[in-house]
């Protein structure tokens, strides 16, 4: 099907991008990698007035080190954020889930702003953010501002982000000494989305559990933390009946949908199985 007709802005900066949001109104869309947008533009499920190119966009692919935290720009691709030394010395739960996303294809063109502004709950980013405790950086012709993943994701496919607002970037604490990561992914096929997913690092203390971090990928309108989960394992001893005794209760809280591909009663299943795997897997 061929798009509807919109007009076209290339800008060659974040302040110009900025105004041409401001200008463009509320029918206005932000193209990054376009894996996710232009599909919906082709089947006129998205028909903006203005698409908002950001591919000559300088500086919005840099990852830097900012002391205790690294910022990961907006427009980084998943294979640079994958490869970047920084990201997987201090922030190795976004690289691991990374490589999960899609295929080579989309990896190399897809972008981790993109995907977080996205917002949809079965993507893999989204629940990472909300682990790492992620702030997320955006900027309008009113002036820049961080939003807490915990705040960011709102509902199926919508943000925080007001419509004159650009995702810049997302700072990302750094993980210290005695961290474990890991990230259990279900999925019909290889590239396919996940019917569940599991973020989690593990913070050990000798044979023990000082902390736990838990989002789930597709458990409900948005990504969530499995904090019950969370509370149950903290203080246990690092054993696998302590890992099972708390990932019964991951899907407490949430609202898995049901669909083609399962339901929700299957889902809270996968859950429970798949975040047993993932504390064991991150405490090693």
């Amino acid at each position: 099907m061929i798009p509807a007709t919109f007009d076209y802005v290339r800008p060659a900066s974040v302040d110009d991008a900025c105004r041409a949001l401001a200008d463009a109104g509320e029918d206005a869309k932000v193209l990054a990698g376009g894996q996710s947008l232009m599909p919906l533009l082709r089947l006129r499920l998205a028909y903006p007035d203005a698409l908002i190119d950001l591919d000559r966009v300088d500086g919005l692919r840099e990852i830097r080190d900012e002391g205790d935290s690294v910022v990961i720009g907006a427009m980084a691709t998943h294979h640079q954020v994958i490869r970047d030394p920084l990201v997987r010395e201090h922030a190795p739960l976004i690289a691991r889930a990374t490589e999960t996303v899609a295929d080579p294809a989309v990896r190399h063109r897809g972008t981790f702003g993109g995907s977080l502004a996205h917002a949809d709950p079965a993507a893999d980013l989204p629940a990472v953010a909300l682990a790492l405790d992620a702030l997320l950086l955006v900027r309008s012709v009113r002036g820049e501002r961080e939003i807490p993943a915990s705040e960011f994701f709102v509902d199926w496919m919508t943000s925080a982000m007001e419509p004159d607002e650009l995702l810049v970037g997302v700072r990302v604490p750094k993980m210290g000494a005695g961290w474990g990561v890991h990230y259990e992914k279900f999925h019909r096929t290889a590239q396919a989305w996940a019917i569940i997913g599991v973020a989690c690092a593990v913070r050990r203390n000798g044979d023990g559990i000082e902390e736990a971090r838990i989002g789930l990928t597709n458990m409900g309108p948005k990504p969530v933390r499995a904090e019950a989960a969370e509370a149950a394992v903290r203080g246990r001893p690092a054993s696998e009946d302590a890992f099972r005794t708390a990932a019964a209760q991951a899907a407490a809280g949430t609202e898995p949908p049901t669909d083609l591909h399962g339901s929700s009663e299957y889902r809270a299943h996968l859950a429970t199985v798949l975040t047993a795997r993932a504390l064991a897997a991150a405490a090693g």
